[in-house]
């Protein structure tokens, strides 16, 4: 029924077994939303949770007591309104953040920005002062600049840990996969497409010439699939005719990435995962590339590997917009009191 949730780690089947034992404590912040309710499922339904914290400022009790009737062993609390945040978030280990307002149709990801960046501030805040060891996940858009964000606040108060703020780009991954597998008829379960840079247009750049299998499209084509994997968010956006933006893929995908860090924190070896984070790798502070994750989160940047020319050209032309949307977060994060 269900395809696998993370590539090569781990997989919605088996998390959904009883053979891992696992004792982690996740919260989602933004539980009650188009994106938080399915990846609330996801997570519940996962052995690797013992513990599942649903935070939201309305409609909460109803998503954690509905999920609460699940056959599975995680225990789920729900949690409304800011005066209950702060308990929400005591004693989580991992905290994966979609709070915040969808794209509507002719919104750029940047439109989202004052309302979303204001949202990610109080939340990355809560996260600082309540559970500063906590690895944090945001999937808030524009991820560009909430990451940048995120940073600068725990770095106010003195807690910021670069390997473990991550920009969650792995809907790129999924979307990219799926693409490429559709075009060649092959299983899109066994195809992996690295994608780097950002998490918006053409800051999005997935590297075909490192896909496993090994692929080849004629230019024409490679240049209209880079195209479609970069604006395929707005193709859901178009494609819900106002109704919303890309929830259910983003879901799958937040909880991807969310099972593979647990997997890592327990101790499994060789999990990689692609996430915007903060890098020495380019010229950017902020690029996601190949993470080999661990116990304590980014155990290895693994870099860009080797670029086509074709490749090499679209991290170039995405500099100055990555740039700018890095500036942006900061510039927002600098003038909160």
């Amino acid at each position: 029924m269900f395809s696998r949730i993370a590539r090569p780690t781990a997989t919605l089947a088996r998390s959904l077994s009883t053979s891992s034992q696992n004792n982690a404590k996740v919260a989602v912040l933004g539980a009650s939303g188009g994106i938080g309710q399915p990846l609330s499922l996801l997570l519940k339904n996962s052995p690797l949770v013992s513990q599942l914290s649903l935070y939201d400022i309305a409609h909460t009790p109803g998503v954690a007591a509905d999920l609460s009737h699940i056959e599975t062993r995680a225990h789920v609390t729900g949690y409304m309104g800011p005066d209950q945040l702060g308990d929400a978030l005591k004693g989580c280990e991992v905290v994966v953040i979609p709070a915040g307002v969808p794209r509507k149709p002719g919104m750029t990801r940047d439109d989202l920005f004052n309302t979303n960046a204001t949202i990610v501030a109080t939340l990355a805040d809560a996260c600082a002062r309540h559970c500063p060891q906590a690895m944090i996940c945001i999937i808030s858009n524009p991820v560009n600049s909430t990451i940048p964000i995120t940073s600068e606040i725990m770095k106010k108060h003195g807690v910021y840990n670069p390997n473990r703020v991550f920009g969650v780009t792995t809907l790129d991954i999924v979307r990219a996969n799926t693409f490429v597998a559709e075009l060649k008829g092959l299983d899109p379960a066994r195809v992996n497409v690295p994608v780097v840079g950002g998490h918006a247009g053409k800051t999005i750049i997935p590297l075909i010439s490192q896909c496993t299998p090994k692929v080849e499209f004629p230019a024409e084509q490679l240049s209209a699939l880079t195209g479609r994997i970069q604006e395929a968010g707005t193709e859901v956006v178009k494609a819900k005719a106002g109704a919303g933006s890309a929830t259910l893929s983003m879901a799958y995908a937040g909880a991807r990435f969310t099972f593979s860090l647990l997997d890592a924190m327990n101790g499994k070896e060789g999990v990689v995962e692609c996430a915007f984070v903060r890098s020495e790798e380019t010229e950017c502070k902020y690029f996601s590339t190949p993470l080999l994750l661990g116990k304590n989160g980014i155990e290895k940047n693994l870099g860009l590997g080797k670029l086509s020319a074709f490749e090499e050209k679209l991290v170039a032309e995405a500099m100055d917009e990555l740039k700018g949307s890095i500036k942006k977060g900061e510039d927002f994060a600098a003038k909160m009191k």
